[in-house]
C-alpha cells in the first residue's frame, strides 16, 4: 500500500471520520437546513465477492455491489440530500465514484482527489446533494494495473437515476440497460475499427508524431503493448438468450437508459427495423433530439433514447460486432403475441456524430482561458504495457501533483490533441462540459462528462470551474488511466 493510501485509511474505521461530510452535505441543501444528522441511510451498498450467472453454463466470480450485477438502481432527487452507507467486505481498500455528479471531492470517489478509501472490512457513511439530474452511475475507481480482477474489470457497476423536474420527451415506460464484458485477458491485438466517428478528418501533424513514435519503438525490437480482450459479454448481467426478454407492446414508446459499464470497450447497439430517438447524452438533454439506427457509446458514456415499437416480432437488440454478439452482447426484444427465434438484421452503415444532436448555428461563449493538452502513447514502455502521457508527463500516483491550476468561476476551454490512433473517452470529474469543436468543426450545446476523442484528432470542450479543490481528468479506459493517462486540475 502506498503511503498516501495508508494515511487516507487512518481514522476511517466503522463510522469514524464519516460525520463531517454528512453535516457538510446536509448544510449545503436548503431543503435540509433543519434536518438532524440522519441515523439511517437512504441507500446501502455492500462491496463483496459473488457469483454472476451470465448463463447456466457460464458463471463468473467477481466483485459486485449487494451480491448482484449490475448493482441496485439508485433513484435520487436533484437537490435533495442523500445518505449512502458503503460497506467494504473485501480485503482491499475500495472507492465508489459517483460518476457525472457535481459533488465534493471528499465523497466523489477518487483517491487522486483526496477521497478517503473505504477500508477493508470497514465502511463509510457518505452524504451529498445529488445533481445534475438524469442518467448517472456509480462504479469502483481504483487502479488495476496488471490485475484483471480489480477496478472496472470487476462487476462494480450500478445505475443512478436523478429524477429530473421535466422529462425530455413522452414515453410509456423506462428500461435500464448496462453493457459489460467479463472474463478479461491480455493480448497484443484486437483493435476495433475506428471509422465510425464523424467528422473523420485527421490532423496530419498529430498523425506524423504518433506514427514516428510507434515506428521507432517497433524498430528497437519492442512488440506492441498489451491490450485487453474478453471471452463473455452481457447486458444486465445475462448473455444473449439467457435472460428475460424485454417484453413490449406494439405502439409503446420505451425510454431506454443505456450505460456502457465496460473497463475498456467501445460499444454499439442496434434494434433491427427500429430507430432510437436520442433525447439525452450522459444524462443531459440534447438541444436537438434526433433519430438514429445505431448507438455508439465509449466507456462510461450513457445514452437515453426513445424507441417507438412499431415492427412486431422477436428481435435481437445487440452489438454490431458479430463475434461480440455471438458471445453474449445482446438482449431479446419480444412483442406481445409474437413467438419464434429472435432475429438479427444488420443495419445499414452509419457514422456517429455528436453534432447531429447539437444546437444549430451554435456560438459558445468565449472562454476566459484556453488549456492545451496533448495525449501521447509510449509503446510497451512499462513492462510491455503502453505508457500514456499528457503534455509529455505520465501521472505519478506517488506524488499526485496537480498539473493545471484553475480559478473558481472562470470558463475554461480544454483544447485536447490526440497524438495516438486510439479513441479516448475523456472524462472530467465533478463537472460537465460543452463540446465546442470536433476535428476542426465548430459545434455547441452538447453537454457531457465523457466524450470520445478520435485517433489523431483534436477536440475542444468548455466548462466552468465551479467545484473547488481537485478534479481528475482521465481517459476512462482502465488500461490507459492505470498507466499514466490522468491529470489533476486544482481549482482555488
Amino acid at each position: 500500500m502506498k503511503r498516501r493510501e495508508f494515511l487516507q485509511l487512518g481514522g476511517w474505521t466503522a463510522l469514524g471520520g464519516a460525520v463531517l461530510p454528512v453535516k457538510q452535505a446536509l448544510a449545503a441543501s436548503p431543503a435540509s437546513a433543519a434536518r438532524p444528522l440522519p441515523t439511517r441511510a437512504d441507500h446501502t451498498l455492500r462491496i463483496g465477492r459473488s457469483l454472476v450467472e451470465l448463463s447456466p453454463d457460464h458463471i463468473v466470480s467477481t466483485t459486485t455491489y449487494n451480491g448482484q450485477f449490475p448493482g441496485p438502481l439508485l433513484r435520487m432527487k436533484e437537490g435533495q440530500a442523500v445518505v449512502v452507507d458503503v460497506h467494504n467486505d473485501t480485503d482491499v481498500p475500495e472507492q465508489v465514484h459517483w460518476h457525472g455528479q457535481a459533488i465534493p471531492a471528499e465523497v466523489d470517489g477518487a483517491a487522486e482527489e483526496g477521497t478517503p478509501f473505504i477500508p477493508p472490512h470497514g465502511m463509510r457513511r457518505l452524504a451529498f446533494v445529488p445533481g445534475p439530474s438524469g442518467l448517472r452511475f456509480y462504479h469502483t475507481h481504483v487502479l488495476a494495473g496488471s490485475d484483471l480482477d480489480r477496478g472496472q474489470y470487476s462487476g462494480q457497476v450500478g445505475v443512478v437515476y436523478i429524477e429530473p423536474r421535466h422529462e425530455p420527451g413522452a414515453f410509456d415506460r423506462e428500461v435500464f440497460l448496462v453493457l459489460k464484458e467479463f472474463d478479461p485477458f491480455f493480448s497484443k491485438g484486437g483493435d476495433m475499427a475506428m471509422d465510425f466517428l464523424q467528422p473523420g478528418a485527421r490532423d496530419r501533424s498529430l498523425e506524423e508524431r504518433g506514427e514516428r513514435a510507434m515506428q521507432r519503438s517497433l524498430a528497437s525490437g519492442a512488440a506492441h503493448g498489451y491490450e485487453v480482450g474478453y471471452q463473455a459479454f452481457a447486458i444486465n448481467g445475462r448473455m444473449l438468450g439467457h435472460g428475460e426478454p424485454i417484453r413490449v407492446k406494439a405502439g409503446e414508446r420505451v425510454l431506454f437508459h443505456i450505460v456502457n459499464g465496460s473497463a475498456t470497450e467501445i460499444r454499439s447497439l442496434a434494434l433491427p427495423g427500429h430507430a432510437f430517438r436520442v433525447v439525452a447524452l450522459d444524462g443531459n438533454p440534447v438541444p436537438h433530439p434526433a433519430e438514429v439506427p445505431v448507438l455508439w457509446l465509449g466507456t462510461a458514456e450513457r445514452i437515453s433514447a426513445i424507441v417507438e415499437m412499431k415492427r412486431p416480432g422477436v428481435w435481437v437488440m445487440g452489438d454490431l460486432a458479430d463475434d461480440d454478439r455471438a458471445r453474449g452482447m445482446g438482449i431479446v426484444v419480444e412483442y406481445a403475441g409474437q413467438h419464434g427465434k429472435p432475429r438479427w438484421e444488420k443495419p445499414p452503415p452509419f457514422a456517429w456524430d455528436y453534432r447531429r444532436f447539437a444546437e444549430r448555428d451554435a456560438r459558445p461563449a468565449a472562454p476566459d482561458e484556453i488549456v492545451e493538452m496533448t495525449f501521447a502513447k509510449q509503446n510497451a514502455a512499462l513492462g510491455g504495457f503502453n505508457r500514456w502521457t499528457i503534455n509529455d508527463v505520465a501521472f505519478d500516483m506517488k506524488t499526485m501533483r496537480p498539473m493545471f491550476r484553475l480559478r473558481h468561476g472562470r470558463r475554461y476551454r480544454l483544447r485536447m490533441h490526440n497524438a495516438s490512433d486510439d479513441i479516448h473517452p475523456i472524462h472530467l470529474h465533478r463537472h460537465s462540459f460543452e463540446i465546442t469543436r470536433i476535428a476542426g468543426q465548430p459545434t455547441g450545446g452538447i453537454v457531457k462528462d465523457v466524450a470520445m476523442l478520435g485517433g489523431y484528432q483534436s477536440m475542444e470542450v468548455d466548462f466552468t470551474a465551479d467545484q473547488r479543490g481537485l478534479s481528475l481528468l482521465h481517459c476512462h479506459m482502465q488500461l490507459h488511466m492505470d498507466f499514466g493517462f490522468m491529470a489533476l486540475l486544482d481549482c482555488a
